[in-house]
C-alpha cells in the first residue's frame, strides 16, 4: 500500500511547517538577533567583511591576517559571496553583520528543510518524510560530523553546513529523471553542483557519487551516462574561475589535514551514538523496502559515500593528497545514511499505517519521540534544545574581554602588525584546548584598523605554517592551532622561545605589538626585559608589548602598493608581505627581482641601504583563464538547459 498527499495543499505541508516552527523557536533561542561570537563565527564575518570591503575576487589580497594573503582564493567562497550579496542587494540596510546572522539562521534550518524535501519527494508524503529530516535538522553527532548542529552553527562551520544541506536539494532534482520520467535536469543540477564546490567542496564527492547513481538507475537507458557526464563537467567549467588558480597555485597553501578517520574512531562514534547505528540498520532495509528508482538511489548512497571514504582515507591521504580530508568527506556519508534510514522509516511507517490502521501524524511523530530517545542515550548525538550559557553572543564576549579597551591600545600602536601569542581567548577557566573559545581577535583589522599575525582559527597559509611550527615548508598543518595556544610558538615551546629568536621572527613580519593573556605571563622569557618591545601595558586579561615601529606596505590611491626598506649587504630585504607569484616589484618604475624568503615572505633585491619599493598585484593568466572558463561554463549551462528543457521521447510518462 502507498500513501498519497491527500486534502489540500496546507495540510499536505503541515509536517513542513511543524519542523520549520521547532526549528526557529531553537534558533531563536540560540541565535536570537545577536552576532554569534563563539569559536570560528568572528573569522568567518572577517571573511564577509573581505568580500564587501576588497571586492569578490577569489585573488583580491586580504591585508589583514597573516602578512597578507589571497584569502578567498584558498577558501571556499560562496558562502561570503552569499552575505554579501545580501549586503549589496539591500542597499545596505542589512548590515554586514546582519548579513552573517541571516546566513547562520539559514545554515541551521536548511538541511532539515532540504531533506524534507528530498525524503517526501521519494516517499510521496510530508509525515512519512518527517523522522528523516527531524534528524537531518537536529543531527549534531560531534565531533564525528563537522556540519551538524554542534559542527556546522554552535563552533561556526557554517558554510560546510550549507553545502551539506545542498545536497539533499540535488537529490530532489534528481527524483524525476532517476525514475525515468523525465529529461536531464540540467538547469537545477548544474548550479546545485557548482553551488556545493563554492559553498564547500569537502561535500563535492557526494554529489558527484549521488549524480552518478541516479545516472545507472535505468541501466537499460541510453544516454544517461553522457548526460549526467556533461552536466558535471559544465558545472567544473563554472567554477573555474575559482577552481583552476586554487589548482595552479595550490604550492602557495598549505592543506589542513587535522583531522584522522580510523576505524577506532567510528567504533568511538558507534558507542558514544546508539542513534546512528540504528540510522545504519534502518538504512540497510531501504535497500529491501524503496519502490523507486530514486528511492533505491538514496539507499544505495551511503555505501557508496563508504567506499569513497575508504579511498581517500586508505590510499588518497597516505600518499600526501590531504586537500580533501577524509573525516570531512565523511560528513556525506552521515548525511546519506540519515536520506536511507529517512527512506526505510517512512517505507515501513507505511506498513504500519496500512496494516494497524495507525494515524499517519501519529506515526511520523512517534518515529521522531523514538530518535529523540535514542539520541538521550548517547552524547548529544541530535541537538535538541540549546544548552543555557553555551550560545554566548558577541556583546557578551566584548563586555566580559574588555574588548573595547583592547582595540583602544592597537589603534595607538607604532606602525607595524599586531602579534598575537595565542589564536583564541578561552570564555572559562580550565587547561582543555577545546574548552569553550573565541577567535574574536580575528576581527582586530575590522575592529582596530591594525593587521595581524596568528589570533585566528586554524589557518592555510604558509606564513600561518611557519607560527605554528616554525618553518613555512610544504606539508599539511597537522594540529589544530588550539591545541597550541599557551603552549608554543614558531614550532617552539613558549618557557623555550628565547627573546633573540623571537625577535628575529617578529622584525620578519613587520610585528611592532605583541598580544598575550596574563595567564601566559610565567610562560614568556622571551618578552622579559626585551629591548625590542621594552613598552608593556595590561588591560585584562590582555597583556600588550609595544616596540619599535616596523614600515608595512600602503596602497596609493590609485597606484601601488609602496613602502621604504632597508636591505643588507647581499642586496636581499624583506618587503614584510607574504609572497605570492601576483605581486611585481620595481624601482623608479624598473622591475627588480624577487623571490620567496625563508619564512615564506616576498623578498626583493636592491640596492644595500634605504630604498623606495613599488608593489604591484593584478592577476595573472591562470586567474583570467580561469574567469574566461567560466564565461564558456555558463553558456553551455544555458546551450544545454535549453537542450534538455525538450522533451525526452524516449522517456516515460
Amino acid at each position: 500500500m502507498t500513501i498519497r498527499a491527500a486534502g489540500p495543499r496546507a495540510a499536505a505541508l503541515a509536517p513542513l511547517v511543524l519542523l520549520i516552527a521547532y526549528a526557529v523557536a531553537f534558533a531563536s533561542a540560540a541565535l536570537g538577533v545577536s552576532l554569534p561570537a563563539l569559536d570560528d563565527h568572528p573569522g568567518q564575518l572577517y571573511r564577509l567583511w573581505h568580500v564587501v570591503t576588497l571586492g569578490p575576487a577569489p585573488w583580491a589580497w586580504d591585508w589583514g591576517w597573516w602578512t597578507g594573503y589571497p584569502e578567498l582564493q584558498f577558501y571556499p567562497p560562496g558562502f561570503a559571496y552569499l552575505g554579501a550579496l545580501l549586503h549589496t542587494t539591500s542597499l545596505g540596510a542589512v548590515s554586514v553583520a546582519g548579513a552573517y546572522q541571516t546566513l547562520v539562521w539559514l545554515a541551521y534550518l536548511a538541511p532539515g528543510v532540504a531533506a524534507w524535501v528530498a525524503l517526501s519527494r521519494a516517499l510521496g508524503h510530508g509525515w512519512l518524510a518527517l523522522p528523516g529530516a527531524f534528524v537531518a535538522l537536529t543531527l549534531s553527532l560531534w565531533p564525528a560530523l563537522m556540519s551538524g548542529v554542534e559542527g556546522g552553527v554552535h563552533v561556526g562551520m557554517a558554510p560546510a553546513r550549507l553545502a551539506w544541506a545542498l545536497v539533499p536539494l540535488l537529490a530532489a532534482a534528481l527524483a524525476r529523471w532517476s525514475n525515468d520520467t523525465g529529461a536531464f535536469p540540467t538547469p537545477t543540477v548544474v548550479p546545485l553542483t557548482a553551488a556545493i564546490v563554492l559553498m564547500h567542496p569537502a561535500h563535492l564527492p557526494a554529489a558527484i557519487v549521488l549524480v552518478m547513481l541516479a545516472a545507472l538507475a535505468q541501466p537499460r537507458r541510453r544516454r544517461r551516462a553522457p548526460a549526467a557526464l556533461g552536466a558535471l563537467a559544465v558545472a567544473a567549467l563554472v567554477t573555474a574561475f575559482w577552481t583552476l588558480p586554487l589548482v595552479i597555485r595550490v604550492e602557495h597553501t598549505r592543506a589542513l589535514a587535522w583531522g584522522a578517520l580510523t576505524p577506532a574512531s567510528m567504533g568511538e562514534t558507534l558507542r558514544a551514538h546508539p542513534l546512528a547505528l540504528v540510522l545504519g540498520v534502518v538504512a540497510i532495509a531501504a535497500l529491501r523496502v524503496g519502490h523507486t528508482a530514486y528511492e533505491r538511489v538514496l539507499a544505495r548512497l551511503p555505501w557508496a559515500m563508504a567506499a569513497v571514504v575508504a579511498l581517500d582515507a586508505g590510499v588518497l591521504e597516505p600518499i600526501g593528497l590531504a586537500w580533501l580530508p577524509s573525516d570531512r568527506v565523511m560528513d556525506g556519508f552521515w548525511l546519506a545514511i540519515v536520506l536511507a534510514a529517512g527512506v526505510g522509516a517512512g517505507r515501513l511507517l507505511e506498513r504500519l499505517v496500512g496494516r494497524r490502521g495507525v494515524p499517519i501524524f501519529a506515526a511520523a511523530l512517534g518515529a521522531v519521540l523514538v530518535s529523540i530517545v535514542l539520541s538521550l542515550l548517547g552524547h548529544d548525538t541530535l541537538s535538541l534544545w540549546p544548552r543555557a550559557g553555551a550560545w554566548t553572543p558577541y556583546e557578551s564576549i566584548e563586555r566580559g574581554l574588555r574588548l573595547p579597551a583592547l582595540w583602544s591600545v592597537l589603534r595607538g600602536a607604532p606602525e607595524g602588525r599586531v602579534l598575537f601569542v595565542r589564536s583564541a581567548v578561552p570564555l572559562v577557566y580550565g587547561t582543555e584546548w577545546w574548552r569553550p573559545h573565541t577567535h574574536v581577535t580575528a576581527l582586530t583589522p575590522i575592529t582596530a584598523g591594525r593587521a595581524i599575525v596568528n589570533g585566528t582559527f586554524t589557518h592555510p597559509s604558509p606564513i600561518a605554517a611557519l607560527v605554528y611550527r616554525g618553518h613555512a615548508g610544504r606539508g599539511p598543518i597537522t594540529q589544530l592551532v588550539e591545541r597550541l595556544d599557551g603552549r608554543s610558538l614558531f614550532g617552539r615551546p613558549l618557557e623555550a622561545l628565547d627573546a633573540e629568536t623571537f625577535n628575529a621572527y617578529a622584525r620578519r613580519l613587520g610585528v611592532s605589538a605583541v598580544v598575550a593573556l596574563d595567564e601566559d605571563l610565567p610562560r614568556l622569557p622571551a618578552l622579559a626585559d626585551n629591548p625590542l618591545f621594552a613598552t608593556r601595558t595590561s588591560e585584562p586579561p590582555f597583556v600588550i608589548w609595544l616596540g619599535a615601529p616596523a614600515a608595512l606596505p600602503h596602497p596609493l590611491e590609485p597606484g601601488p602598493w609602496r613602502v621604504i626598506i632597508d636591505a643588507a649587504a647581499d642586496g636581499w630585504a624583506s618587503t614584510h608581505v607574504a609572497y605570492y607569484p601576483l605581486w611585481r616589484a620595481s624601482v623608479g618604475g624598473a622591475r627588480i627581482q624577487m623571490r620567496r624568503g625563508a619564512a615564506g615572505d616576498l623578498e626583493v633585491r636592491v640596492p644595500a641601504g634605504s630604498t623606495t619599493l613599488d608593489l604591484s598585484y593584478r592577476p595573472g593568466v591562470a586567474e583570467w583563464a580561469g574567469v574566461a572558463l567560466t564565461i564558456v561554463g555558463v553558456l553551455a549551462w544555458w546551450a544545454m538547459g535549453w537542450r534538455y528543457a525538450r522533451p525526452d521521447p524516449g522517456a516515460r510518462v
